[in-house]
């Protein structure tokens, strides 16, 4: 059985034998490695390290000239021997290419966000009781233009 499918299986049996009540995974997690359905994993400490590196350099931010706050670094998805990991480079010092293979991947995973998310509602849509539907604006400029005029970043 793959990780995800004894996590899927723990999830649902978690969840009917708690009435369906919504509840952190970290209550998930306790619970099915109480109930050995889940074993505690054998960390790394350098993959433990560096899962912590790799968000702090993601929530580094600072203040530019105008006052717009941005991000220091910048990560790319790549492959080497069959492994994936990201590249991180301070984006003052970054080449073009890295840059634009960066502000690609991250406008990818907005696009698949909102793809799921249009998906999740859609169905929602189609199987809720309430007989009310959720309308889903997928046009951001205007939420954008209200960002940039309260200077949130």
């Amino acid at each position: 059985m793959t990780k995800t499918e004894k996590f899927l299986k723990a999830w649902k049996q978690y969840e009917r034998e708690h009435d369906h009540a919504p509840s952190s995974a970290r209550e998930v997690i306790e619970w099915a490695v109480a109930q050995n359905l889940i074993e505690l994993p054998k960390v790394d400490p350098y993959d433990d390290l560096a899962e912590d590196m790799s968000r702090i350099l993601r929530e580094e931010t600072a203040v530019d000239g105008k006052g717009r706050r941005y991000r220091v670094n910048q990560s790319v998805r790549v492959t080497k021997n069959g492994v994936q990991l990201g590249l991180w480079g301070i984006g003052e010092y970054c080449s073009y290419m890295h840059t634009e293979q960066w502000f690609t991947q991250r406008r990818e995973g907005v696009v698949r966000d909102c793809y799921k998310l249009k998906i999740d509602v859609d169905h929602y849509n189609d199987i809720n009781s309430h007989g009310r539907h959720y309308q889903l604006e997928l046009d951001f400029s205007e939420d954008v233009a209200e960002q940039e005029m309260d200077g949130a970043a």
